[in-house]
């Protein structure tokens, strides 16, 4: 069974940066994206940034040049650089990882890191 756990959450205060860690329990090699999603009290879990196995990233709007996802297969972990960070970024982050295996797909996510950003 393949365990992600994230860490790197905590208290921010508004224009400070973090990065979110997301240690895999077996190569990321295999995982062909891994992404991080985000929810907030009350509402809906929302997805904030993918990357693939061949590097390429893609962001939610509200993170875009804020954030930077990336991932490393030899450490088998993946990282959320978020930087210029707003009260709105307050959420649980979850760390998420999918693999392909000709018509399946399997999926996996971590327990979540809680980020507060405020005054």
């Amino acid at each position: 069974q393949v365990q992600l756990v994230e860490s790197g959450g905590g208290l921010v205060q508004p224009g400070g940066s973090l990065r979110l860690s997301c240690a895999a329990s077996e190569t990321t090699f295999s995982f062909n994206t891994m992404a991080w999603y985000r929810q907030a009290p009350g509402k809906q879990r929302e997805l904030v940034a993918t990357v693939t196995d061949g590097d390429r990233a893609s962001y939610a709007d509200s993170v875009k040049g804020r954030f930077t996802v990336s991932r490393d297969n030899a450490k088998k972990t993946a990282y959320l650089q978020m930087n210029s960070l707003k009260p709105e970024d307050t959420a649980v982050y979850y760390c998420y990882a999918e693999r392909r295996v000709l018509t399946w797909t399997y999926d996996y996510w971590g327990q979540g890191t809680q980020v507060t950003v405020s005054s």
